[in-house]
């Protein structure tokens, strides 16, 4: 649930012009549906082979140096504080400037929709596309093989790349300030915010929900991690906790586990990304105050907590 990128083995990966190196942030903290690498791209690197998910959408936050993401045959400038959506089906790639490019990249996780025919040796799925399976080189071994790509020279920011420093924010007061970047360069699935607590102050009420996955990356600063039982777990005798957490710390909350997680800053204040699935589907319960959201209702309301045998009648 709780993992700190100072503490999880990174893997450094170097394949022709590609390298760098890569922390499985998202299986550390114990994510499910969705995951979080850190990847730090050497000096005039590359990232990974140009390439498009076909069933994933992909957030990436820049946390520090600078580089171009290539998208298509366009290259664009990118640096701290900068969050890049590519939505499904969306061509691209990152390369480090001269002072290497640090990112975390969010994306779902998807199950595989095709189907292997061992006799034939292809995958396909009626009436998609059908691909003979290769026993030949991998993707990354042909990427290399076929050499550097050429650089393109940098295009105008496209609307898929925001600044958390320089759009306006959702919410900005005496508690701090909250920032939908995502949303605001086109993701469809999922969703990126950059949040800052003020000293002593919280976050979205407690909450969790059934079908949504969030992990949260702290990125400055101290707070603490509030987690409340719903009423049918603290019946089982489950008790609220606090952790203690601060910058470097990756909260995974997967969905449906009957426990809200809630945020406080602490001294100082605490800088944190929220990254989570957009399910409309998702009902969402706040313990604090009794209330259940229908996301796809649009829907707030208040239910009566019973016991599992409330009515019913003694035999």
């Amino acid at each position: 649930m709780i993992a700190h990128w100072d503490d999880v083995q990174a893997d450094r990966l170097e394949k022709g012009h590609m390298c760098g190196t890569w922390t499985d942030l998202g299986d550390a903290a114990g994510s499910q549906r969705v995951g979080v690498n850190r990847v730090q791209v050497e000096p005039g690197r590359w990232s990974t082979p140009v390439h498009r998910e076909l069933d994933s959408e992909e957030i990436f936050f820049v946390l520090a140096g600078s580089g171009w993401s290539v998208q298509e045959d366009e290259a664009y400038e990118i640096g701290p504080g900068d969050c890049v959506v590519y939505r499904v089906a969306d061509v691209h790639t990152l390369r480090a400037g001269d002072d290497g490019l640090d990112v975390l990249a969010f994306g779902e996780r998807i199950i595989a929709r095709y189907t292997h025919f061992p006799r034939t040796n292809v995958i396909g799925n009626y009436p998609g596309v059908t691909l003979d399976v290769s026993q030949g080189p991998r993707a990354w071994d042909r990427e290399a093989a076929a050499g550097e790509p050429e650089l393109p020279a940098p295009s105008p920011r496209p609307a898929n790349i925001v600044n958390a420093h320089e759009i306006d924010a959702e919410y900005e007061g005496d508690a701090g300030r909250w920032v939908r970047m995502a949303i605001r360069a086109g993701a469809v699935r999922t969703g990126l915010n950059w949040a800052r607590l003020n000293d002593g102050h919280a976050g979205a009420p407690p909450h969790c929900h059934s079908v949504d996955e969030e992990i949260f990356v702290v990125l400055e600063g101290q707070g603490t991690l509030e987690l409340w039982p719903s009423p049918a777990q603290a019946e089982n005798g489950r008790e609220r906790e606090e952790h203690p957490i601060r910058a470097g710390h990756v909260v995974s909350r997967p969905a449906s586990t009957g426990i809200s997680h809630h945020f406080r800053a602490g001294e100082g204040g605490m800088t944190f990304l929220a990254y989570g699935t957009r399910e409309p589907n998702d009902v969402c319960y706040y313990p604090r105050s009794n209330k259940i959201y229908w996301r796809g209702l649009g829907l707030i309301a208040r239910l009566e907590h019973l016991s599992y045998d409330d009515g019913e009648p003694e035999d």
